[in-house]
């Protein structure tokens, strides 16, 4: 698996060349709003490895995401199993894109795409997406692409400190649900 293109991304690999891009982003307070903390450069690059190596290993994972007509590197998308320690199990959609690529729709278009390689490549039977209660952006991108929340799935995530990021939601997709491309 190389890419996956969409009308205006690429998801791709990782590249040496995002590396600085990425770091500056992790760096940004308000991209790093509802995760416990902004990222120095040696912890940017470390995640950038992990996602790079997960690729290589199974074919899919947290992709690089770069804008078709410029080559921009703007941020990743894509799905990875549940960590250990969420109070469940399944495959997960995130995203985590630059501010300069908020309210354009990228986060939508590359949500959709990872949502149906996971259904149509990896025949997963659903995918699920966390967030933190408090971050109302990426719930409605969930939103958009057609998971909906049962409250009842919603939990305290321990990894974090209390505070505002401990309280966390999930929304669900089971596959032969998703709303048709470009919602």
């Amino acid at each position: 698996m190389s890419e996956i293109r969409t009308e205006r991304l690429v998801l791709r690999q990782w590249r040496e060349s995002d590396l600085r891009p990425w770091a500056a982003m992790n760096a940004d307070p308000e991209v790093r709003e509802h995760f416990d903390g902004v990222l120095t450069r040696e912890q940017s690059e470390a995640s950038a490895a992990r996602f790079r190596a997960a690729i290589e290993q199974r074919g899919w994972g947290w992709w690089a995401v770069e804008v078709r007509q410029t080559g921009e590197f703007i941020g990743f998308t894509g799905l990875d199993p549940v960590d250990e320690d969420m109070p469940f199990t399944g495959v997960e959609a995130g995203w985590r894109l630059a501010r300069s690529s908020w309210g354009q729709g990228f986060a939508t278009e590359a949500a959709l795409a990872v949502v149906s390689f996971g259904f149509e490549t990896l025949a997963l039977p659903e995918i699920l997406a966390v967030t933190t209660a408090g971050n109302l952006r990426s719930q409605a991108v969930m939103r958009r692409i057609g998971m909906t929340r049962d409250p009842a799935d919603d939990f305290d995530d321990l990894t974090v400190p209390a505070g505002p990021l401990r309280p966390s939601v999930v929304y669900r997709l089971r596959a032969g649900l998703r709303a048709p491309a470009g919602q």
